[in-house]
């Protein structure tokens, strides 16, 4: 789990593909506009890229916000079917 997710925190996935080329800016912003929440909500926003072996994870902490990356070195990400928009699940789902 990532470091003391705060109770009651909700893990949005985005749905679709991502270009794995934002960084913080980037990706708070597509938190913003897409997913329509706010990147400094405690919330934790995963985003996958278009070959599926990557994700990035963006997380305000309460002191700053926190980019995650991990790259599998075999197989890909299982991610929902749909395009846009985005699948919100609890921490217990997640794990």
């Amino acid at each position: 789990m990532l470091m003391g997710l705060p109770h009651g925190s909700r893990i949005w996935l985005a749905a679709g593909f991502t270009d794995l080329r934002k960084g913080m800016d980037g990706l708070s912003a597509l938190v913003q506009t897409a997913l329509h929440e706010s990147p400094y909500s405690g919330h934790i926003f995963v985003f996958r890229g278009r070959r599926g072996d990557k994700v990035k994870v963006l997380w305000h902490s309460g002191d700053g916000v926190c980019l995650f990356c991990k790259c599998l070195s075999d197989g890909k990400f299982v991610w929902p079917q749909a395009q846009s928009g985005a699948v919100s699940m609890s921490a217990a789902q997640w794990t």
